[in-house]
């Protein structure tokens, strides 16, 4: 659902991780815990339809989503989380929702509150409360060498809306307006980020049901319709205090950030907080969450980030047709947005092309890059590849996409191009365990239908006549066993001053590389941002 609607996210950066949340909307507070059945973002838009006048804040729960770094363990610790979000928040007088599952926190969270909601509303309790007497709980979230895993949870999650709640052999004729493939989607990937987590947080509310009737300070009312009625009478003031800014995680750890840019809203993935500033430039073709390991080694005495390409991960989806420079435009804009004079560039196959164009129309912002796997390819190749490498992606309500994503991920690991499926093509990297390759289908999910804006324009981009203009220092490098690592030796017969060419140990962002070999490669890029 990402940019489809006028709601923002934003993380909170708590002392145990961040909650995610989502707002939208002036007016007095309001604020909702979304449950696992209808993820954050929609329930903020549907909120918002229905009621008007109030500015929506809707929290996504410990364990799932953006927040799925914060620990859920017990019902106590998730209400504790939730508790440090509002205080962080410092409303002064608001009003608080729970959908579904999420009302089993707020007893719990009630307790917590140094500021006490004016009024406090459970929405759709009985339907959660019908899902616990016949204890429904998620199938097996195991990550699975096929995928499967995944297409259970979307039929678990659609389940929930299509079923009776105490009868799951029959379709439910009442109930909330059932939920779009945009919505059904939303929830999806927002469950499916931390899977295991997401089915410890739905068992716990299931089993915190119980304790929801005790407390005599809830409003309850069968569905959202019915919120605009049980919040009539209040008197509550406009609020215009804006969200806190979220700030670095302590140690080298992964923290999460949003980036306004004049362009768009961007996705960071960031670690440490001093030193100076070093851009990670992404693959395409999903987020850039299986790089967080080279943003964390590469951030002792740095700011290191990387960015999630417009149409890719948690970045907006814009409607255009993508080439390099206009990723190097977009990259641009996250460093002047972020107040960065001068950086380091470290890219990858397609964010390699995006550093060398970065480098070339912005030389004043980039002072070394290092550019891995340059993209050097045969016309008669590169139109074979535009023609066949990039499956259709669009969200199905049976989830239909999700065997096509996994197995279209998991055949390029084996196979260069995927789609010549041949001995002779075959590679030699290793199938990726189960939960690697879970995360790249995450970010791939993501994305959704704009998966291959970023990705296709770096087969359509030519290296060999924009790589003589490079002026700062560079280094070109790949893996010996990279497939594009012909870039390196096509790269040196240009002689371009100032760029040196060279074979790396390994390739550091491919699942579970060598350590040794991974601990020199990482050595040869300090060697070089160090002069």
């Amino acid at each position: 659902m990402t940019n489809t609607t006028g709601v923002k996210p934003h993380y909170l950066s708590l002392e145990t991780g961040q909650l995610r949340l989502w707002q939208i909307g002036k007016g007095p507070d309001l604020v909702a815990l979304a449950g696992p059945t209808l993820s954050a973002e929609p329930l903020a838009e549907r909120l918002h339809r229905s009621l008007g006048g109030y500015r929506v804040t809707v929290f996504e729960l410990p364990g799932i989503g953006g927040s799925a770094t914060l620990a859920a363990d017990s019902l106590d610790g998730v209400a504790t989380s939730l508790a440090a979000g509002l205080s962080a928040l410092g409303y002064r007088s608001f009003a608080l929702a729970a959908f579904e599952l999420a009302t089993a926190v707020l007893p719990i969270l009630q307790q917590k509150l140094v500021r006490r909601p004016v009024r406090t509303v459970a929405i759709g309790a009985s339907r959660a409360q019908a899902w616990a007497d016949r204890r429904l709980l998620p199938p097996s979230l195991e990550p699975r060498q096929d995928g499967t895993h995944l297409t259970a949870l979307w039929h678990h999650l659609r389940d929930s809306h299509l079923l009776v709640p105490s009868d799951p052999s029959q379709p439910a004729t009442d109930g909330e307006p059932l939920p779009g493939v945009a919505e059904l989607d939303a929830g999806f990937v927002a469950s499916a980020v931390a899977p295991r987590k997401f089915a410890g947080v739905w068992e716990m509310l299931i089993d915190g049901m119980a304790g929801l009737d005790a407390s005599a300070e809830v409003v309850h009312v069968a569905a959202l319709d019915g919120l605009q009625g049980a919040l009539g009478g209040l008197s509550l003031e406009p609020s215009d205090m804006p969200l806190p800014k979220t700030v670095a995680l302590p140690g080298d750890v992964i923290w999460y950030d949003y980036v306004e840019t004049h362009r768009g809203r961007v996705h960071l993935r960031r670690a440490g907080g001093l030193g100076p500033p070093l851009l990670l430039l992404p693959t395409g073709g999903g987020s850039s969450e299986q790089f967080s390991p080279v943003v964390r080694t590469l951030s002792k005495g740095r700011q290191a980030f990387s960015i999630d390409y417009f149409g890719n991960g948690l970045s907006d989806r814009l409607d255009r047709d993508v080439t390099v420079a206009m990723l190097a435009e977009d990259a641009a804009a996250v460093i002047q947005a972020l107040g960065f004079e001068t950086i380091d560039i470290w890219g990858s196959h397609t964010g390699s092309l995006v550093g060398l164009e970065l480098a070339i129309l912005y030389p004043q912002l980039v002072r070394r890059a290092v550019l891995e796997g340059p993209v050097f390819i045969s016309p008669d190749f590169q139109s074979d590849l535009l023609d066949n490498y990039f499956p259709p992606i669009r969200a199905d309500k049976w989830g239909m996409h999700i065997p096509l994503i996994w197995n279209w991920r998991r055949d390029m690991f084996m196979y260069w191009p995927w789609y010549k499926v041949d001995r002779s093509v075959a590679r030699q990297l290793g199938v990726p365990s189960a939960e690697q390759l879970h995360l790249y289908a995450i970010g791939i999910l993501e994305s959704g239908s704009t998966y291959d804006q970023a990705y296709r324009s770096a087969f359509k981009y030519d290296t060999a006549s924009r790589l003589p203009l490079l002026k700062r220092p560079a280094l070109i490098c790949a893996g010996p066993n990279d497939m594009l690592v012909n870039g390196v030796e096509e790269a040196e017969k240009f002689a371009v001053p100032g760029v040196e060419t060279r074979l790396t140990p390994t390739t550091v962002w491919w699942p579970d590389p060598d350590a040794a070999l991974a601990a020199e490669t990482y050595a040869v890029y300090e060697e070089f941002f160090n002069r």
